[in-house]
Formats: C-alpha cells, sequence, structure tokens
C-alpha cells in the first residue's frame, strides 16, 4: 500500500492482478485501497464495436492531462470463447501516453462477462483510486442493447455513435440509448451525422423535459483528430456537476426526512451496576444482547421516542473497553437514524468526511449502522442508524 500511495507504477500494475484473479490477501488489500481512496470521477465510454471509443478515450485523457488532471485508463477487451484469451488491444490505441507519469492504461479481458464491463471493474476502480487518481475513464467492450451494467460505475456515461448505423439506432433505443448522459455522434466528417443526431433528438422528444433533470446533450467528433473534443469534455463537466448537485438534494432529502435522534450511548463498566440509577427513574432495560463481533455487551433503555443503550466491554481490548481506560464511564456515542444509509455512507466518504467504519454493518435485531470519527463532527462519536435497534 505504501509503494501504491506513492505512485509506484509495478505495484498499481501488481495490486489489479492480485484484485482481479482473487489471490490471496485480495480481500484485505481491497479493504485497505478503499479505506485510503479518495473518490475520483469516473466516466463511462461505451457504445457498439467500431465507434471508435479507443480513440476517443485517448483523445479524452490528453484534455484531462492538459487540465493537470491524473487519469487512469480501465479498457475491457472481449474474451474469446474458444480459446479463453483476449487480445488486449485497446491500449495499443494508446501509445503515445505511455511516456506520460499522470497517465495509467490498463486493459482488462471481459471474462464472461456481458454488461459490457468486466465482474472486477468496481475493484480495478478502487484500486486505481486509492493512487490518487482524478480521473477514471472507463471503456466498454462493444456493446449491443441491454449491455449497459456500466452506468452503475460510472458517474457519467457517454454512448458514442457512429453514421451509417441506419436502424440500429432505433434497435438501440430499449437499453443502451436510456443510460446516456451524453451522446458523441463520432466520426461526424463521414457524413450522415445529421441523421443520426435527428434520430436522437427525436427519441427525446417522446420524453417529456422537467426542471432540474438533465437532458442528454448530442456532441459531435472526430476522435482521430481531435475534433469536437473541447466541447464533450465541458458536456462531461457540467454533467458532473449537476448529477452530484442532484445527488446531494436527494441524500439531504433522505437524511432529512428521516432523521432524528436514535439512542445516547453510555459507555459503563459494569450495566448491572449502572441500570440501579435508570432503574430509579423509572426507566426499564427492554433487549440485552452481547455483540460479538464488537466484544461488548448492550442494554437498552427506552426513553420516550429515543432510547438510552448501556455498553459494557466483554474484553479490554475492544473499542469500549479501550474508552473506559482512556477516558473512563460517560457517554460514549450519539446515533441518529437515517434512511438510505448506503447512499448517506458514500456520500460522506466522497465528501471527505472521516468515518470511524470502512463499510456499513449490521449490528443486533439487523440494523444497519456506520460511525464518524469525532475529529468530523466536533469531538462526540457518532453512529449513523438505518432500522430499529
Amino acid at each position: 500500500m505504501e509503494r501504491l500511495r506513492a505512485g509506484d507504477v509495478r505495484a498499481l500494475a501488481r495490486a489489479i492482478s492480485i484484485v482481479e484473479a482473487g489471490s490471496p490477501g485480495a480481500s484485505e488489500l481491497l479493504a485497505a485501497c478503499r479505506g485510503f481512496s479518495e473518490r475520483a470521477l469516473r466516466i463511462g465510454v461505451t457504445g457498439p464495436p467500431g465507434a471508435g471509443k479507443s480513440t476517443l478515450v485517448d483523445q479524452m485523457a490528453r484534455r484531462l492531462r492538459q487540465q493537470g488532471k491524473t487519469v487512469a485508463v480501465l479498457a475491457v477487451d472481449p474474451t474469446s470463447p474458444y480459446t479463453g484469451g483476449a487480445l488486449l488491444g485497446d491500449r495499443i490505441r494508446m501509445q503515445d501516453l505511455a511516456g506520460d507519469e499522470g497517465v495509467y492504461v490498463r486493459s482488462v479481458a471481459s471474462r464472461g462477462a456481458t454488461g459490457g464491463i468486466t465482474r472486477t471493474a468496481a475493484d480495478v476502480c478502487a484500486v486505481m483510486e486509492a493512487t490518487g487518481s482524478q480521473t477514471v475513464l472507463i471503456e466498454t467492450v462493444g456493446v449491443g442493447q441491454d449491455e449497459v451494467e456500466v452506468v452503475q460505475l460510472a458517474d457519467v456515461t457517454v454512448v458514442v455513435l457512429v453514421p451509417g448505423m441506419g436502424d440500429e439506432v432505433q434497435s438501440l433505443k430499449a437499453g443502451l440509448m436510456e443510460v446516456a448522459d451524453i451522446f458523441v455522434v463520432n466520426k461526424s466528417d463521414a457524413g450522415g451525422a445529421e441523421r443520426v443526431e435527428a434520430e436522437i433528438h427525436a427519441m427525446q422528444g417522446l420524453a417529456y423535459e422537467e426542471p432540474g433533470v438533465w437532458m442528454p446533450p448530442v456532441v459531435r467528433t472526430v476522435a482521430t483528430t481531435g475534433e469536437g473534443l473541447d466541447a464533450l469534455m465541458e458536456s462531461v463537466h457540467l454533467c458532473a456537476v449537476e448529477k452530484e448537485q442532484a445527488d446531494r438534494q436527494r441524500i439531504g432529502r433522505l437524511v432529512h426526512e428521516g432523521l432524528g435522534l436514535d439512542h445516547l450511548g453510555i459507555a459503563v463498566r459494569s450495566i448491572a451496576a449502572a441500570r440501579g440509577f435508570y432503574e430509579t427513574l423509572g426507566l426499564r432495560v427492554s433487549h440485552e444482547e452481547t455483540i460479538e463481533h464488537e466484544k461488548v455487551k448492550t442494554a437498552m433503555l427506552p426513553l420516550g421516542e429515543t432510547r438510552i443503550e448501556l455498553l459494557e466491554p466483554t474484553e479490554e481490548e475492544s473499542v469500549v473497553g479501550r474508552f473506559l481506560a482512556k477516558r473512563g464511564e460517560g457517554l460514549h456515542h450519539i446515533a441518529l437514524h437515517v434512511e438510505g444509509i448506503d447512499e448517506v455512507f458514500n456520500r460522506l466518504k466522497a465528501e471527505g468526511i472521516r468515518l470511524a467504519s470502512d463499510e456499513v454493518r449490521v449490528g443486533a435485531g439487523g440494523h444497519r449502522y456506520f460511525f464518524v470519527h469525532p475529529a468530523s463532527t466536533g469531538g462526540v462519536l457518532v453512529e449513523l442508524v438505518e432500522g430499529m435497534v
């Protein structure tokens, strides 16, 4: 990880190979990468075979480097159904980038995956992001109507079409055309670009335009010369900004609508000794449970719309045990209830909020939770919870 974080290309290449092959230590390596990674802008470039995706990705990487951004390219090549091998030839078209230390290009085989990307694409992106790459370009294999998995991986999806497709544009409508954030009509110097653009606009005319909803623009390019690349990159930037704002608003609504104080967690050396005070006030323990993976025993005392949670460590070398040794008994954490906890987790991580959990976990009673580090909350450990505790 030290070599990877320092920008060692050999370490990056080896790390991707380990993750791709599922070699021993792959899960630990991946967890470490995700713990370090700052989310890059992921741009998916997809479209039918022969649309010029590789040449376009090469030009996009050049433009990003001119803007001073570091770039990683994940190019997926088809695997032969007969030999199981893959040519991995996409990077051949990107040879001019080979001497640029700010660009890393990795070709991977689809290995039988049918969605246009490899099954390990998300993991490979996480490893690339751990090096500090600011943008990840994801080039799919040549795809058809329903091979749209890249949309789940990319922040911005660029669908590349070319003149002369005829009725193929019509056949793609029910799948690929619906996931585009930006349409590119490449090889537009060959003639017929106007017809493709008109068909795209006709398709968009069937939908109604809503305020705040991104309407995919149509950009004409000639990837071999770089014509239209500035317009394309500007569209990518505008789309990323608008989608991020919409994402913030959606997360804000999820949090605001479901936000409330769930419970107060109090660290004690003995639940049996501490509960007497609360029972004198008329509170009663509703539920006791030992959480083995947290090495803690808990007791819940309902208090109006919220609860008090007493936490007694079962081992000294546990989170609560170390807390008691360092600070003594007292308030350990505040738990807030939220809805859409996975989206909240990803958004906080993307915003650089320091988290004390590496993933959303499952706790007592099936509730899901994660912790936010006191460094980001004003000095108190905050637990975000979804579901009943």
